[in-house]
């Protein structure tokens, strides 16, 4: 296992986001779990992200604490998300998680699909 550096940060996950990720770990009963972040291809510009919780890290996965949270993420992915910045924001109408990625060339208006120079991806029609 490779461990994250403030210098090499692969995710940067903002105190809202924490908040909320830890208050869906407690209702879905899975404390102690690493939060997996991925790429996986799809979406309308060729690729999507992907979070869920884990119960298991291979070797190959970069691992970071961040306010509490134990977050991973592939090699492979972590050129892709080098420096994405996960936040959560909360309006009138709900909220959500938002993500910016700096390495994204791309993406489209659904906001969770995006096109990268390491990895294209194949695209699908949105909704």
């Amino acid at each position: 296992m490779t461990v994250m550096t403030n210098e090499k940060q692969v995710i940067i996950l903002t105190e809202a986001a924490s908040f909320q990720i830890k208050e869906m770990m407690k209702h879905n009963e899975e404390e102690g779990s690493y939060l997996r972040v991925a790429v996986r291809g799809g979406g309308c510009s060729g690729l999507s992200y992907g979070m869920n919780f884990d119960n298991n890290r291979s070797d190959d996965d970069f691992s970071d604490e961040q306010f509490g949270l134990q977050i991973i993420v592939s090699k492979e992915d972590a050129a892709i998300l080098q420096g994405t910045t996960i936040d959560y924001k909360q309006s009138l109408l709900g909220g959500g998680f938002t993500i910016d990625n700096p390495n994204a060339i791309a993406s489209c208006g659904c906001g969770t699909s995006f096109r990268a120079p390491q990895r294209e991806g194949t695209p699908e029609v949105c909704d």
